[in-house]
């Protein structure tokens, strides 16, 4: 099990790491005609779920669910505080 200090290291990696990806992407996709957005906002930000899923590959769980639910959302929580429900996180890892 990683420490919290090791986690919080983990997360501003993952995040630095989204931070350049969003601009690389804004930079390098086709802009789009439509400014129409149907899903709201997350509470789980993108370098979140990243680091959920890194713990989950480093884990040694089989199921993400069982983590996720197990781990996450009650052993995690005080590093996760906006977490969602199970099945809005799969949506968000999309």
């Amino acid at each position: 099990m990683l420490t919290d200090d090791k986690v919080n290291e983990l997360f501003c990696m993952s995040n630095d790491f989204c931070k350049f990806f969003d601009v690389m992407l804004e930079k390098y996709t086709l802009k789009s005609d439509r400014k129409r957005r149907y899903h709201r906002k997350s509470t789980l930000s993108k370098a979140e779920i990243m680091l959920i899923m890194i713990l989950f590959h480093d884990s040694g769980y089989r199921c993400l669910k069982h983590y996720y639910l197990e781990k996450v959302c009650k052993h995690l929580r005080h590093l996760f505080p906006k977490v969602v429900l199970y099945n809005c996180f799969v949506e968000l890892e999309k």
